[in-house]
């Protein structure tokens, strides 16, 4: 083959002779800082005998010329062939990681230290890929926490709610829609005046965003806000008092039903619920309400009390 130039096109689909005159004009280029030139000319060796080698001279050089893209598809074309150079792996990874796609990422070096548990650089960039993953999850679940705290602190008054609503939560002192979340639905039914068609009203209205209301009392806030509620009354009352069973306070029988259907079984667990879900208990009435109150009082202690 007599021309051997850069705007060669060569169709022919194996001529290793001619791929090694393109590969050494390559190396002579990128020696000279030439990089432009020696991408061409790694890309005509390349065509001329397709192989791991060629294949990852073209991406080292697209790499290292920034055609990222280009870069991974050669990469990734170079790990199908026969004897990938290790490098291709590992190249192809950190290009992965820049563009966030960890899990692809971690499986290519996951491949070498199969093959090389020890592989130094191996080890540095599985370490980098995780950290890397982890600060992206961290920002991430940054961003919508803070959007959602945005989001819970709108004041119910912008939503299109019935003036019945309306009043009845600003009487019960419920401002916003992170108000909403932390209220069981047993303790707005308790509310005077707030029915069961206020009720649905609220519910679709926090449907339609993709939350519910006690939302945020499940089991584990709840434990959360117990042991806040505890913490706060230690000290201010006798020892062993919290810890006492409800079957000590000596309540009637309406009371004590109630109490077993919340699962309420110490002082301190009654002392760190509210009144409205007591009285959201089927036949739980004032009178029960006074009761407890009374026997409360006598060790210092009250119900909690929404904030």
């Amino acid at each position: 083959m007599s021309n051997t130039g850069l705007d060669t096109v060569l169709t022919a689909t194996t001529d290793p002779a001619a791929s090694q005159v393109f590969m050494k004009q390559a190396k002579a280029f990128e020696a000279d800082a030439k990089f432009f030139e020696a991408l061409e000319a790694y890309k005509n060796a390349a065509k001329a005998n397709r192989t791991a080698t060629t294949l990852f001279n073209v991406a080292r050089m697209q790499d290292h010329l920034g055609y990222d893209d280009d870069a991974m598809r050669s990469y990734e074309e170079c790990t199908r062939m026969p004897s990938p150079p290790v490098n291709a792996f590992l190249n192809l990874s950190v290009l992965l990681e820049d563009a966030a796609q960890f899990t692809r990422a971690s499986k290519l070096i996951q491949k070498v230290l199969e093959a090389n548990p020890n592989h130094p650089r191996a080890k540095l960039f599985i370490r980098d890929v995780q950290a890397s993953k982890n600060m992206l999850y961290d920002e991430e679940l940054a961003r919508l926490k803070g959007r959602e705290e945005a989001m819970f602190e709108l004041p119910v008054a912008e939503f299109e709610l019935s003036i019945r609503a309306r009043n009845c939560l600003k009487k019960m002192n419920i401002r916003t829609l992170g108000d909403l979340l932390r209220i069981s639905e047993s303790e707005l039914l308790s509310y005077k005046n707030f029915g069961e068609t206020s009720l649905v009203e609220i519910k679709q209205m926090l449907t339609a965003r993709g939350l519910r209301l006690g939302q945020q009392l499940d089991r584990g806030h709840y434990d959360k806000v117990r042991g806040e509620v505890l913490e706060k009354m230690k000290g201010t009352v006798a020892d062993g008092v919290l810890g006492m069973t409800v079957g000590t306070l000596n309540l009637g029988i309406r009371s004590r039903k109630a109490l077993q259907l919340l699962g309420i079984q110490t002082v301190g667990d009654l002392a760190a619920r509210t009144e409205a879900e007591l009285m959201g208990v089927k036949n739980f009435g004032a009178t029960s309400l006074v009761e407890i109150h009374e026997r409360l009082g006598e060790h210092g202690l009250a119900l909690r009390t929404l904030e």
